[in-house]
Parts: C-alpha cells; sequence; structure tokens
C-alpha cells in the first residue's frame, strides 16, 4: 500500500511549511492537507517540489463546520458562498494537481430540515464533480461519525453508497475514513473488502481516541489486509493524533512493508 502523511494532523510540532520536509525524512512519498487555504498554491508547490513529494488530496473550505455550525455544502442558505469554496478549490487545484477532492456533507442542527440538506448536498455534490472532472481529478465525499460531529448528515458507509447509486457519475467516489466508521460501528474491513473499487481515498486512525494504530482496538493487519485484496490501488491517508509526538507514533509505518 501506499501511505501519505496529513499534515493538518501530523507534524503539527512544526509550523505547516516545515512539515513536508519532517514528512519526507520519515518515509512518506505524498501528503494530504485538510485545509490548504492558509497558504498560496505556489507556496505549497514549492514545498512539494523541494522534497519531492505528491499531494494527494485537500478538501473543499468548509466555513464554520469546524467551529460547531453546520458547515457550507449542505445548508440551502449557503449556495453561493459553496460555490465561491469550488471556484477557490479549482484555483489551487490548477497548481497542485491533486489526486482527488474532498467534499466535506456537513451537519443539520435542525432535524426537521434534514431532507432539504440531504437534497442540497446531492445537488452542490453534482456541482462539485462536474467542476473537477474536466481538471482531471475526482471527486470524493465522507462519511464522519455523529459522536464527534453530532448531526453530520452522511455517517454510514450505506448512506455513501445510496448517493454515490442515485448520483451515478464516474468520477464520484467514497472517501473512506477508517476511524470515523469503527466508531459508528461498522465492520470497517468487510466494507473495504465489498466496496475497495468505490472508494477515492482511504484515512486512518484508530479508535477510540483517533490515535496512531495499536493505540485503540481496531485490528489493523486485518484492515490493511482487507484494503490490498480489496483491489484498492489509491493512497491510504494517515489522519491521526499522535498520542506522543509525531516521530515517535510512526512505528507501525516500518511493519507494513507486508500489505
Amino acid at each position: 500500500m501506499q501511505f501519505a502523511a496529513n499534515l493538518s494532523l501530523l507534524f503539527t510540532e512544526l509550523p505547516l511549511l516545515e512539515r513536508f520536509k519532517a514528512a519526507k525524512n520519515s518515509g512518506f512519498s505524498a501528503v494530504e492537507i485538510q485545509f490548504p487555504y492558509e497558504e498560496t498554491p505556489e507556496t505549497i508547490q514549492a514545498e512539494l517540489v523541494n522534497n519531492g513529494l505528491k499531494l494527494i488530496l485537500f478538501n473543499v473550505a468548509t466555513d464554520d463546520l469546524l467551529q460547531g455550525g453546520e458547515g457550507l455544502a449542505a445548508v440551502p442558505e449557503k449556495a453561493q458562498a459553496f460555490r465561491q469554496a469550488l471556484a477557490q478549490t479549482a484555483e489551487y487545484i490548477n497548481v497542485l494537481k491533486p489526486e482527488a477532492i474532498n467534499v466535506l456533507p456537513g451537519c443539520c442542527h435542525d432535524v426537521s430540515r434534514i431532507d432539504a440538506y440531504l437534497t442540497v448536498f446531492k445537488i452542490n455534490l453534482s456541482l462539485a464533480v462536474t467542476t473537477f472532472a474536466p481538471l482531471g481529478v475526482k471527486t470524493v465525499f465522507e462519511a464522519i461519525n455523529t459522536f464527534d460531529m453530532p448531526g453530520f448528515i452522511i455517517h454510514s458507509g450505506k448512506q455513501m453508497l445510496e448517493i454515490m447509486a442515485e448520483l451515478d457519475h464516474p468520477d464520484l467516489f467514497m472517501q473512506y475514513d477508517i476511524y470515523h466508521m469503527q466508531r459508528m460501528g461498522e465492520n470497517v474491513a468487510r466494507f473495504i473488502h465489498l466496496n475497495g473499487h468505490k472508494i477515492g481515498h482511504i484515512q486512518f486512525a484508530d479508535c477510540p481516541g483517533r490515535g496512531q494504530p495499536g493505540t485503540g482496538e481496531i485490528d489493523f493487519n486485518e484492515v490493511f489486509s482487507a484494503i490490498t485484496e480489496s483491489g484498492y490501488s489509491g493512497w491510504v491517508g494517515a489522519e491521526y493524533r499522535p498520542t506522543s509526538s509525531t516521530f515517535d507514533s510512526l512505528d507501525w509505518l516500518a511493519h507494513c512493508n507486508n500489505f
């Protein structure tokens, strides 16, 4: 398997622009960033080139989602703001050339509006695909557990499969986060084994706690074997919160050559 370091959660002992070199020195050849917009795309590209790294994935901006708000992609009143976020993402794509862009569905804090939010999300997700596909980039979307983010509108593999089937676009895939789906009680190894061809990106952390492999309940030998056997050929993003320093959390990487 090919592992990418998520620079939003790993190497946070360092400023963002110094994390690229740290990732390279730790054995990674690719990285992902949740939201790269605090730096210009040219600045990020320079670090990628200087360190011989590839940027695999980043997210469309999400407005207030990480501050406890509902986000951007599903809120009916934020349709124009979402279009502006797509335009911003396209500017970064043109410079950084990622493999995939993630559209986070966001939350609905008024359960009486959930159907409207789901409808808007599917419209916006379709718009994202038609925006990014001509740029040579696949669009992914992610389910997140409702313990960490109450009200998140997509929170299961089943929901993602249903949306995939409804929208039926060749450039739309799931982003499957092992931590989030384990938190929701899914059999993640089985899901990946059955649906690897519909997954555009995989991320992982142990559960509970969201630490590095070996700090929780997940059998990563089983999960990584399922990824290999599923036929999934994309990158696997290390998106965990190290329990000590990032450098001390990387023992798992040395043991993954068999997958």
